[in-house]
């Protein structure tokens, strides 16, 4: 049994963007070592969801987030780090530990990529707290209420069952709304197969208005791939692209397919470009040539 913490009930709030997922505890050995070497941990809070709730703060814009942590000091933690970055967490969902001893805040431990080396995540999120959340406990018109855009990712759904069935039924209950709808695609191979992935994703994105996708996760999904680029080595073809978006808006009727553009020429070094299909027509940024300081969300930042 899950209940709304009554702490975090009642906030006013007028339009806002409202982003759904799971927050997860963060685990990173200092100074670019391998996890079998490290000694101690810096810890943090992220999530793909969170992470583009706080790009969307950042920019001044009203964002919610909304998940289900556990009731303890950890879940709490994760809230109070969300607030202090005005991040709205209005309808957050605290487990009663006396009921659900069990649930726990998800971990992740990443090993910071250098060089020629890539980075590399450990997932440790099993039985979640927001992995064991049943469809029915979910009150969308509750959530939804006063927002005007809607938006998760492909690794929500691929918690389990019963929290892609939320998510679509969060999906039709904003399309009914007349709520803007966006999803990334985002697929984690450590979380399903594509075949699920693609069975469940395809049914979601029916409700779905705009769609963030690169090219792995088009091809991965959907079977959709770009003629002609090399994901490995790092060519890309803009014709390719736009026959991606193309078909992925015939499919489902999207407003618009996002495609983020990347170059990878080392761990640390990127160059990065964004295309936006809309109305039968593909349109490119600028292309940037990127340091990275911190890999992982910048996905997420383009998301937002």
């Amino acid at each position: 049994m899950i209940h709304y913490n009554p702490l975090l009930q009642n906030m006013e709030n007028s339009k806002k963007f409202i982003t759904m997922g799971e927050i997860m505890l963060r685990l990173t050995p200092p100074n670019y070592e391998k996890i079998r070497m490290a000694s101690g941990f810096e810890a943090s809070y992220g999530g793909s969801e969170a992470n583009i709730a706080l790009a969307l703060a950042n920019l001044g814009v009203d964002s919610t987030f909304f998940s289900v942590v556990p009731n303890n000091s950890l879940g709490k933690s994760a809230v109070r780090w969300l607030r202090s970055n005005d991040v709205h967490c209005t309808p957050m969902i605290l487990t009663t530990p006396e009921e659900t001893p069990t649930h726990r805040l998800g971990t992740y431990y990443l090993e910071t990529g250098y060089g020629i080396r890539p980075s590399k995540v450990i997932y440790d999120r099993a039985h979640s707290a927001i992995a064991e959340a049943k469809r029915e406990e979910f009150d969308w018109a509750k959530l939804l209420d006063g927002a005007s855009w809607f938006h998760f990712t492909g690794i929500t759904p691929a918690l389990g069952d019963e929290i892609a069935a939320a998510c679509l039924d969060g999906a039709k209950e904003a399309k009914k709304r007349g709520i803007f709808v966006s999803c990334d695609l985002n697929y984690r191979k450590k979380l399903w197969s594509k075949q699920k992935a693609g069975e469940v994703m395809g049914e979601i994105c029916k409700y779905m208005d705009y769609c963030i996708a690169n090219e792995e996760d088009a091809k991965d999904v959907f079977g959709i791939e770009a003629e002609g680029s090399d994901i490995t080595g790092g060519k890309l073809n803009r014709d390719g692209y736009i026959s991606v978006a193309k078909k992925l808006t015939e499919r489902f009727g999207f407003r618009g397919v996002a495609v983020t553009l990347r170059e990878s020429r080392s761990a640390n070094d990127n160059d990065w470009s964004g295309m936006l299909y809309t109305g039968g027509e593909g349109y490119f940024s600028k292309k940037y040539s990127m340091h990275i300081v911190d890999r992982v969300g910048g996905g997420d930042s383009f998301g937002g």
